[in-house]
């Protein structure tokens, strides 16, 4: 587990084998974007104690899309603490089943090209991805809806990495949490820099990068990635590093 505390303000980054998910405070609790692997659990205790946080505190899990590796623990914070799951309309289906996921190209191609990607899928079957529970009920939510969660991010539906990818932007903290509409470190090619996630693991290619026009009408500085290090020089210059990489 790597923590980055106030990766910004309030926000707290955890990444678990190559994967980020977000604790956010605030005045009435704590929100969960994502949920990482299942054994991310572990982490989410850790987490807490260290910001002297206890499990009641937490109001909410939002997905920011239903792939098996950001659904992780939402079952077990479901059922052990009572919370409400929240995923976009679109990715309710997905939800209950994390790995029937929709992609352009099969994963083999990248095994073979590139040994990272092994490496990368081995530490997140170590974390339990393998075997992710599906959420079994969950609340759903629309494009431009304010969340009643703590934090109160409002919500850009971002599709094509899957049907219901979104954003959540954070207008009084001037931050934009992506998601895998836009990550900075892919882990099936191992590439670095804004881009959007490889055909192995994307829907619809060129329409994520067509959407990638809805983060545009927010002016966030900061961007919390689904993988990779915060981008912190704005959404327009991410927008435009990952139009140039382009469908990989």
């Amino acid at each position: 587990m790597h923590l980055q505390r106030d990766a910004a303000p309030g926000i707290h980054r955890i990444e678990d084998a190559y994967v980020n998910w977000y604790l956010v405070e605030a005045e009435d609790g704590v929100c969960i974007v994502d949920a990482g692997h299942p054994r991310s659990w572990h982490s989410l205790e850790r987490v807490l104690e260290g910001l002297g946080r206890v499990p009641g505190d937490i109001k909410a899990v939002v997905l920011t899309h239903a792939h098996f590796d950001h659904v992780g623990f939402a079952e077990r914070a479901r059922t052990e603490l009572d919370v409400p799951v929240w995923v976009h309309e679109a990715d309710e289906a997905l939800a209950s089943d994390p790995w029937d996921y929709e992609h352009e190209r099969s994963r083999l191609p990248y095994a073979a090209k590139h040994p990272s990607f092994d490496v990368a899928f081995a530490a997140m079957g170590a974390e339990g991805a393998l075997f992710v529970r599906g959420v079994q009920e969950v609340r759903t939510f629309t494009d431009g809806q304010v969340l009643a969660v703590p934090g109160s991010p409002t919500v850009v539906h971002v599709p094509g990495h899957t049907h219901g990818s979104c954003a959540l932007y954070y207008p009084e903290r001037d931050t934009l949490i992506t998601g895998d509409a836009i990550v900075t470190h892919d882990p099936y090619t191992n590439g670095d820099g804004p881009r959007i996630i490889a055909g192995a693991a994307t829907a619809d290619s060129a329409q994520a990068l067509a959407s990638l026009d809805a983060l545009l009408q927010t002016p966030a500085t900061l961007l919390l990635v689904g993988h990779g290090e915060p981008w912190v020089d704005g959404v327009e210059s991410a927008v435009a590093a990952a139009r140039e990489v382009g469908a990989t």
